[in-house]
């Protein structure tokens, strides 16, 4: 049996000495999973998804991430855990001074990659998402929904085993948030399990994925629903390994 991704057992999380604002969260990921983390606006989903990439430590129980017990595991470890776990913030955090193609390839530029390419993977990225013609545009430029497409090709560049997003489709009307999810539904055939937290029930419904339901900070786990017949994806770019 292959070990879980991500797996919570009896977590509590509190800022500071305030209250808690998740309460004994137990749930896993499996490899190559796909879940909806649902509840509404204040439920604890951003504070969730900062647990599992590892932003801020639980105030009680155990956290394994790609079976490393987070609480045992040597701090100079855990950036190597991290570079596993790609991120899509829902304000975007992109850089406004540099181009959308400098964006992008930004992950692997940080961790050596030869300069040639990683151009060459930034590029069929932004091809992949629809914006191969922006490639030399300033992010303050673009739209809330192709901001949000460059966030997602920056966080996937590296390939990572684990993909978390929050809110990736708050700012972008119903259309885009589709593309967007049919775009995270090809990664996840790839074999990268993704954990999409978002308030956008009508959304949810149309995809067959289970969710990880907050309500008060407390956890429960639902099942798929019946997406629409006939939903088509984009294939994704090849990568040199």
């Amino acid at each position: 049996m292959r070990e879980s991704v991500v797996r919570f057992e009896n977590v509590g999380m509190r800022y500071g000495v305030g209250a808690e604002v998740l309460h004994d969260i137990r749930f896993e990921l499996a490899p190559g999973s796909f879940h909806f983390l649902t509840g509404p606006s204040g439920a604890g989903k951003s504070s969730l998804l900062r647990l599992v990439y590892l932003a801020h430590p639980p105030s009680r129980g155990l956290i394994h991430i790609f079976g490393h017990d987070i609480a045992t595991t040597p701090r100079e470890s855990l950036p190597l855990l991290r570079r596993r776990i790609g991120v899509v913030f829902q304000e975007f955090r992109l850089l406004n001074s540099i181009t959308v193609l400098e964006n992008v390839a930004l992950p692997l530029r940080i961790s050596g990659a030869d300069p040639y390419e990683l151009e060459r993977q930034a590029i069929e990225l932004l091809q992949w998402v629809g914006l191969g013609g922006q490639i030399h545009a300033k992010p303050s430029t673009l739209s809330g929904g192709q901001k949000q497409r460059v966030a997602i090709a920056r966080a996937v560049i590296n390939r990572p085993s684990l993909l978390v997003a929050d809110e990736p489709t708050g700012n972008v009307d119903d259309e885009i948030a589709v593309r967007l999810l049919y775009l995270f539904e090809e990664l996840n055939r790839l074999g990268t399990t993704i954990l999409i937290a978002t308030h956008n029930d009508s959304l949810v419904s149309r995809f067959n994925h289970p969710e990880l339901h907050l309500l008060n900070g407390e956890l429960t786990l639902k099942p798929g629903r019946q997406g629409p017949p006939g939903a088509r994806t984009m294939p994704m770019p090849p990568t040199t390994p």
